[in-house]
């Protein structure tokens, strides 16, 4: 490769480093608003006491670590040692987080919360981005409304199946596109 080729290739890389002062500090929402993850349900989470979400709602967290990001369901636990290095969360519908009664409602909490790590694991298993895309858009919209799912920033899901946010902007984009051009 000569130099000419070489100088020409390093012009259009495109960087997709994100430094420790990342988006986490804030998100932008579709609609264009800024949400700040500096809260107190952050505070709550590396408190070290463990909670369960409801499992009676619709909701959930996206729990942000330091090179991705974990969905909570119904059911999971959250909290406590194992999320000790959460550096933000997202609510999705109406959270309800319970106190741990005893032992055995921790323990089935952690079960559960490993059935959510593998379903977000079978997902990201597909070598395809834009398939890994689509399918986490699927599975959230199955137990979502599709207009809760819509307000969730690229970077949310990006983080969860291992693509860059901006690749999630251009599949949601093309999806939609195709939806307004089916209802034509």
């Amino acid at each position: 490769m000569d130099s000419e080729n070489y100088q020409r290739y390093q012009t259009t890389m495109v960087s997709t480093y994100y430094p420790d002062t990342s988006f986490l500090d804030y998100l932008v929402m579709p609609d264009g608003t800024e949400q700040s993850y500096s809260s107190d349900l952050l505070t709550m989470l590396l408190s070290g006491k463990v909670f369960i979400v409801n499992s009676r709602r619709r909701n959930g967290l996206i729990l942000f670590k330091r090179y991705h990001a974990e969905f909570a369901g119904p059911g999971a636990a959250v909290g406590g040692d194992y999320d000790r290095d959460c550096r933000g969360a997202l609510p999705i519908g109406n959270l309800s987080l319970l106190n741990t009664e005893s032992h055995e409602e921790r323990q089935k909490a952690y079960l559960i919360r490993r059935q959510w790590i593998r379903l977000i694991k079978q997902i990201t298993e597909n070598q395809v981005p834009g398939q890994r895309i689509q399918k986490i858009l699927d599975q959230f919209e199955q137990y979502f409304p599709a207009e809760m799912v819509a307000q969730l920033p690229d970077e949310a899901f990006a983080l969860l199946v291992g693509v860059i946010p901006q690749t999630v902007a251009i599949l949601r984009r093309m999806s939609s596109e195709e939806e307004s051009n089916f209802d034509d």
